[in-house]
């Protein structure tokens, strides 16, 4: 193996591609591979492979679309970018359930978000305090260039804060900052304040007259964003009176709604079932989150977090009957954005965005956690019912046959013989052999 390479983001695509081969691959099928997920348009081809470092392909996932959602009296169909078979139909079969019972509720809590300057510092608080005291109004002079485009749209940095983290580590300070970030995700914005901010800090210190020379000595560990935004969460809710529920499963209305409610307490109450539930809701929002551009790995970090926030990781959602009404509602955080980052460079996440409206993004967030209440409602449902696996093998069918190389006259008949039958893959397998014995 010719290990290590030097020089290798210097390289073209083609290089790149060729060492991979001559290093890694004995088969020069590999390259082929590679070759065909290349956009024909070369300049898109061009803008996906700026979109990362070292790109050798495209890796394409499917996108599609949820109809029939009902949110807020405004109907919308739903982009989605996921490769897990049974999501989208889920999410669309929950919608058309709702939306005959009144559809989604949901808004905006909050919008704050949260970076910080992690510093050290060699003195007590006291004297630390007096002196952020002295020069809190020239950290926010500082940043007001960086600032001023962003306050004109409505946002900027809402407030700077110490806080004192020397008790868990020896001489461990922040600067603590919230900021507002309109219709921007917002993290190069927070992340450029802050480095400004952190240098400020460094500065100031050494001119202010009341320290000493070890207290004037600042060291600046990291400025850096949170992805944890417990005050940027949207809320979305459904409910329904008990006896619009269907009966299902030789259950009444009433003991579906009651086995409903048990089955959320279970995931409240249990790690190992709320972790699954939560998946479950992550299926709708990442895959809603990917199609429009924004930052998955970011939502999901900081919905982890917040589902932990009470010291015990549980459920995001929470029904309850009320009144003889089943409801059913999620509340979560999410820092997204409508313009910046990919929504403008892929056209994908363009037409994600136009598909829905341009909404803003207050209106985005709200839009995303229907789309986590309407995967989790249907899982729920799903597995009060008749099973997890009955819905979701079939829909899994064809991946399998696709595995087995299957025909498309083999696919015909065998999707209608598992209508009536248990999907696995080794009866998959059973029913396409004994078929291709019987075809010869």
């Amino acid at each position: 193996m010719k290990l290590p390479v030097t020089g290798f983001s210097k390289k073209n695509k083609d290089q790149k591609i060729d060492w991979i081969l001559d290093t890694h691959f004995d088969s020069g099928t590999v390259k082929e591979i590679l070759l065909s997920y290349h956009n024909s348009d070369p300049e898109l081809e061009k803008r996906h492979s700026e979109f990362a470092e070292n790109t050798i392909s495209n890796f394409y996932l499917p996108f599609g679309v949820a109809p029939n959602f009902l949110i807020n009296k405004k109907w919308y169909t739903l982009p989605m970018v996921i490769e897990e078979s049974s999501v989208i139909a889920a999410a669309s079969n929950a919608a058309k359930f709702w939306a005959q019972r009144g559809g989604f509720s949901a808004q905006v809590l909050a919008t704050e978000k949260v970076g910080q300057v992690h510093f050290m510092f060699n003195g007590t608080f006291d004297r630390l305090h007096s002196f952020f005291e002295f020069s809190k109004a020239q950290l926010y002079t500082a940043i007001e260039p960086l600032t001023a485009n962003m306050r004109k749209r409505g946002g900027g940095v809402t407030t700077i804060e110490l806080r004192d983290k020397s008790e868990e580590l020896s001489g461990y300070y922040q600067l603590h900052c919230t900021f507002e970030t309109a219709d921007a995700m917002g993290a190069n914005f927070i992340n450029s304040c802050l480095e400004k901010l952190g240098l400020t800090l460094i500065d100031l210190a050494k001119e202010y007259s009341d320290f000493t020379t070890v207290e004037k000595d600042i060291e600046v560990v990291m400025n850096i964003l949170s992805n944890y935004v417990p005050n940027c969460r949207a809320r979305a809710e459904v409910s329904c009176p008990i006896s619009d529920l269907p009966t299902s499963q030789n259950l009444s209305p009433r003991a579906y709604a009651e086995k409903f409610v048990r089955a959320v307490r279970i995931a409240e109450i249990e790690p190992y079932r709320a972790v699954t539930h939560n998946k479950g809701i992550m299926n709708g929002i990442d895959a809603l989150v990917i199609a429009t551009g924004n930052d998955f790995r970011a939502v999901e970090a900081g919905v982890h977090a917040y589902a932990s926030k009470n010291g015990r990781y549980t459920s995001l959602s929470k029904a309850l009957i009320q009144d003889n009404n089943l409801v059913f509602s999620l509340e979560i955080p999410l820092a997204l954005g409508t313009v910046g980052g990919l929504t403008k460079l892929h056209p994908l996440a363009t037409f994600s965005l136009q598909l829905l409206g341009n909404p803003n993004a207050e209106e985005l967030m709200e839009i995303v956690a229907v789309a986590g209440l309407a995967q989790n409602f249907a899982a729920v449902n799903s597995l009060i019912t008749t099973g997890i696996q009955q819905g979701h093998m079939k829909m899994h069918l064809l991946n399998i046959l696709n595995q087995l190389n299957a025909t498309e006259q083999e696919k015909k008949h065998l999707i209608d013989y598992f209508r009536t039958h248990t999907v696995s893959y080794s009866e998959v397998t059973a029913q396409l052999s004994e078929l291709r014995t019987y075809k010869r």
